[in-house]
């Protein structure tokens, strides 16, 4: 199954209510993705721009989609991203698959 890095700012509102009511929200988002056949590995709050980073892995693109969208759409973040991720043997992969169309292209010249 694919890996995905997920990673996302609380609305001040959700801040809030975690600072008044201190909570697991790991246990929430384990729920969530396990509901759309994948794992999460990681979870960690962060400091910086994104408050919170996962890494999780998804049947597909589809699951790991609409995992992301039930989060978003229930407005505790602000915003949010997901990257999808490849091993390093699929990378070594992709290298080999570049090797062999490099020769396709032509850079554009002055």
């Amino acid at each position: 199954m694919p890996f995905y890095l997920f990673q996302a700012s609380y609305t001040p509102a959700a801040l809030k209510a975690m600072v008044d009511n201190p909570q697991d929200r790991e246990a929430n988002a384990r729920v969530v993705i396990e509901a759309t056949g994948g794992t999460l590995h990681s979870f960690f709050f962060c400091l910086g721009k994104e408050d919170v980073l996962a890494i999780i892995e998804a049947p597909d693109d589809i699951a790991m989609a609409a995992g992301s969208m039930a989060i978003g759409a229930s407005g505790a973040f602000s915003s949010g991203a997901t990257t999808k991720l490849m091993t390093s043997a699929e990378a070594q992969k992709a290298m080999a698959a570049a090797q062999a169309v490099a020769a396709t292209y032509t850079p554009a010249t002055g």
